[in-house]
C-alpha cells in the first residue's frame, strides 16, 4: 500500500475527525478511502448511464417492458 500525505485547513481536519469518531471509522485514512471508493463508484455509474443514454434502443420501453423485467427478476430471486 502506498502512502499519500494531504494538507487540510483546520476546519476540514476537524470535520474529518468528527466523521471518524461518529461514523465508526478507525482512522481518518479509512474515512478518506471510503470517500474515494464512493466517488469511483459514482463515476462508473455515471459512465454506464451515459453509455446507456447514448445507445440505440432495441425494443420499446413501455409498461410491458418493465413488467417483463419484473417477471424475470422475480424468477431469478426465487431460484
Amino acid at each position: 500500500m502506498s502512502t499519500m500525505n494531504i494538507s487540510l485547513p483546520d476546519n476540514l481536519k476537524h470535520f474529518v475527525d468528527q466523521q471518524v469518531a461518529s461514523r465508526g471509522y478507525g482512522t481518518s485514512s479509512e474515512y478518506v478511502r471510503e470517500l474515494i471508493r464512493r466517488d469511483k463508484d459514482r463515476q462508473q455509474f455515471r459512465n454506464l448511464l451515459l453509455e446507456g443514454a447514448s445507445s440505440e434502443t432495441t425494443e420499446p420501453i413501455d409498461t410491458s417492458y418493465f413488467d417483463s423485467l419484473r417477471e424475470r427478476a422475480t424468477k431469478q430471486s426465487s431460484k
